[in-house]
């Protein structure tokens, strides 16, 4: 199994029940959820013209690899009614792959370690709560002080 860190947000409709759904259709899906963080509500990033959003990291155990896993997620996404807008843009749901174990991987359609997540509060605050000493494969600097370094 391999462990990996999630990060739900959604700022349209009734924000709290689409983290709740989303989590039930991952847990459908076959992923075990060990740790949720609290709810953060957190300004929009990037495009700024849309409302908050509310947050939620969760640790999560997995079979699948990278990239079944953005398949899955991606279909529960589609599932729960998220469309196409612009680019960060409101959503009723959006699920992202922060880290998976302690891999490095790129490809045209994934990026793990996630590639903003360290310039990101609303992703570093509530990963934070549960995994503060998870260390960045990359930058080699825990969790913790990446959100102390914003």
């Amino acid at each position: 199994m391999h462990k990996v860190y999630l990060l739900l947000g959604s700022n349209l409709g009734n924000r709290g029940k689409n983290i709740d759904n989303a989590i039930n259709e991952l847990k459908a899906c076959g992923l075990i959820i060990s740790k949720k963080s609290s709810l953060y509500n957190t300004s929009p990033w990037g495009y700024t013209e849309q409302p908050e959003f509310l947050n939620q990291a969760l640790e999560c155990f997995t079979s699948f690899e990278p990239l079944e896993l953005l398949k899955e997620i991606k279909k529960i996404e589609k599932k729960m009614g998220r469309e196409k807008t612009v680019r960060y843009g409101p959503r009723i749901i959006d699920i992202d792959i922060i880290f998976y174990d302690d891999l490095i991987f790129k490809s045209d359609e994934l990026t793990i370690p996630h590639p903003l997540m360290h310039e990101r509060d609303f992703v570093l605050k509530p990963l934070c709560e549960i995994a503060s000493d998870f260390v960045h494969p990359e930058l080699k600097i825990s969790v913790r002080k990446l959100l102390e370094k914003l």
